[in-house]
């Protein structure tokens, strides 16, 4: 207790002094220290100290004097031991045990066929957002613990020993500064401003996560490894199975050139495959890249379309627009059959039910692209009144459509005949476009339509090796080739434990202790075996499943939806489609007037676009509830909100 009140003292004398000395300079200028100096220098010049003792104290002693205090409190500090930066390095600590927390949860939202957030209903495309939002609290923690422990380092000039070490136990320093540089450098390239432009940069380097988390385990070792492994074990098993299901390449059938620079493919599919609306499959274009794989909006139904399933894609950036020209090339080749472009699939990937659309009437907001889920939703409705289970689905639907261009509509060609030829009979729908930067050019949704939706099909052959579609495997089966990882991964470990780590039990044994880098290799060591014989027994079964199947190329196969002769017949008034130029929908009065158009009480709204769209409609929705509420049991109408996520 003497010790620290001395150092307490020595401290503030320290910072009198220096406090002192500074404002000697700062106060030297002004005629108030000239005019004081001056008086002080008379007074003081006929005794024994004379002018120069009080330069001297003014001027040089109290340099002299802090020399001196910091020595003794120098001194004093080498017999004891810094608190506080003891107190910081703890706190440097739990910074990085929070990464650590979040480095758990990490990759749980980007598992598509072992998805837990499935289980409360959160699909693919939304949950990405959390691992978004994990991913940049990890970072931050990450960077305050590695900041703060080179702090400390750098006050107690141990700087230069400890950050290059690779010590045989303990924390491995080093591993932890490169895993925290890798993490960085994934994190900056992940960024809006950085994945939008340059896509490519952000896929490769986002691959640097097996480097981070190899160089993680080597700085946290095994025991904290235990911690976020169930992550990384989960997506290494999900990432391989993906792989597996991609293998068998399959082609694609047909393409559709719009002259919006859009596109729509058509690919083959088994007939049992099944699939709600709104899911997404990702696909890989070997011809274009060799590694990447990209995600689209699926824009048929299954229960219309048996032996197909089609895509819409707007092709902007690098790897769509090589697409693009890649179709637009082979169109101009002139040929009736062109060649095969192989393709591979992951997916379909797509919510468990269709309880969002169990509603007594809708309203589809879409922004863009953001069409595209919309488009499998009016297919599988369609469907379903052709087929007689009207009664699970709306019979009213306004469907919003904000575009650029007026040549944006050929994103509705996939329906364009629903729109047109309507029957009476059939669900009552609604369509209003709006064009926010043209002047109006056509007077009728029909016209437009017409004008922009006829697009160049080009057919392609077929390769006698490929495939169709299968889709994912049983969740059943899934769940049997996670246990067999997890046996398998065990009985490993503790083999390898057994043989390459002694059994410690004497304190002579205890003294040499293995290096801690040997338990993280085998742990590494078992979690690649574990993923081999999953992957070997998931080929096994695939190449059983697949081995009698393989396209059989006829015109059944690519099909879209018709409509009958007799709805044909009908010529369905397109007037009551409305169509605006220069100008945004006025949500909050679409939103008034929908009740009364429709006359539903139960009302779900759909909303797929950009994020300021969507933060509009769910606010004014929220406040179109909440006087709901408060208004009582007069008035009944409510609106229900979802969010779908498109990808392209």
């Amino acid at each position: 207790m003497a010790e620290t009140a001395l150092l307490t003292v020595l401290k503030v004398l320290m910072i009198v002094i220096c406090a002192c000395w500074v404002s000697l300079w700062i106060l030297k200028p002004t005629q108030m220290w000239t005019k004081n100096w001056k008086e002080a220098e008379d007074r003081l010049r006929p005794t024994v100290f004379g002018y120069y003792g009080l330069n001297f104290v003014v001027f040089t002693f109290p340099v002299i004097a802090l020399a001196i205090v910091g020595s003794v409190y120098l001194n004093v500090q080498q017999r004891k031991p810094r608190r506080w930066q003891l107190q910081y390095l703890r706190v440097a600590t739990r910074f990085g045990l929070l990464a650590e927390v979040c480095l758990a949860l990490l990759l749980l939202p980007i598992l598509r066929g072992l998805a837990l957030f499935r289980l409360i209903g959160i699909q693919f495309e939304a949950s990405v957002r959390y691992h978004i939002w994990l991913g940049t609290a990890m970072i931050a923690f990450a960077f305050l613990h590695g900041a703060s422990t080179l702090f400390i380092w750098g006050v107690s000039h141990h700087i230069q020993e400890e950050i290059g070490k690779w010590q045989r136990t303990g924390r491995i320093y080093l591993a932890g500064e490169i895993s925290l540089v890798t993490g960085l450098v994934i994190w900056i390239t992940a960024l809006p401003q950085i994945r939008r432009k340059k896509f490519e940069i952000f896929y490769y380097t986002h691959h640097l996560y097996l480097v981070f988390l190899v160089f993680f385990l080597f700085h946290a070792g095994d025991r904290h490894f235990y911690t976020v492994f169930p992550g990384i074990f989960l997506f290494g098993i999900d990432k391989l199975l993906r792989l597996v299901q991609s293998r068998p390449e399959t082609c694609i059938l047909s393409a559709k050139i719009f002259p919006s620079k859009a596109l729509e493919l058509v690919l083959p599919k088994h007939p049992n495959l099944k699939y709600t609306p709104t899911s997404v499959i990702f696909v890989k274009i070997p011809s274009i890249s060799k590694f990447q794989w990209h995600s689209f909006s699926i824009t048929s139904s299954s229960s219309v379309d048996d032996h197909t399933m089609s895509l819409l894609i707007r092709c902007q950036g690098s790897w769509t627009s090589s697409l693009y020209n890649l179709i637009n090339t082979e169109l101009k080749s002139g040929f009736n059959k062109m060649k095969t472009i192989p393709i591979a699939v992951e997916g379909p990937y797509g919510a468990s039910s269709t309880d969002f659309l169990r509603y007594d009437s809708l309203l589809l907001i879409a922004g863009g692209v953001g069409i595209t889920p919309f488009l499998s939703i009016m297919q599988e409705i369609t469907s379903a009144w052709q087929s007689g289970n009207y009664n699970q689905y709306p019979t009213r639907i306004q469907l919003i459509f904000i575009a650029k261009k007026s040549q944006d509509i050929c994103l509705l060609s996939s329906i364009s005949d629903l729109i047109l030829n309507q029957s009476d009979e059939q669900f009552h729908l609604k369509l209003k476009v709006f064009v926010t930067q043209e002047k109006q050019s056509v007077t009728t949704v029909k016209e437009l339509l017409n004008e922009f939706t006829q697009g160049e099909t080009v057919d392609f052959g077929t390769d006698s090796s490929s495939y169709a579609i299968h889709g994912l495997e049983s969740f059943l089966w899934m769940a049997a080739i996670a246990g067999l990882s997890s046996i398998v991964f065990l009985a490993f470990l503790i083999c390898f434990s057994h043989i390459f780590i002694p059994n410690q039990k004497t304190k002579a044994s205890s003294k040499e202790k293995s290096p801690s880098w040997v338990a993280d290799i085998i742990i590494l060591s078992s979690f690649v075996i574990a993923i081999i014989c999953s992957t070997l027994v998931a080929l096994v079964v695939r190449g059983k499943k697949l081995s009698k199947e393989t396209i059989q190329t006829s015109e059944k196969h690519v099909k879209s939806w018709q409509p009958s002769s007799s709805e044909a017949e009908l010529g369905f008034a397109t007037e009551k489609h409305e169509i605006h130029f220069t100008g945004r929908p006025k949500f909050q009065e679409i939103l008034e007037k929908f009740p009364t158009e429709t006359g539903g009480s139960d009302i779900g709204v759909l909303v797929c676009g950009p994020e300021k769209m969507k933060e509009s409609v769910a606010a004014l929705l929220c406040s179109h509830n909440s006087q709901c509420f408060k208004s009582g049991p007069q008035k009944k109408t409510s609106f229900s909100f979802h969010s779908l996520n498109f990808t392209l």
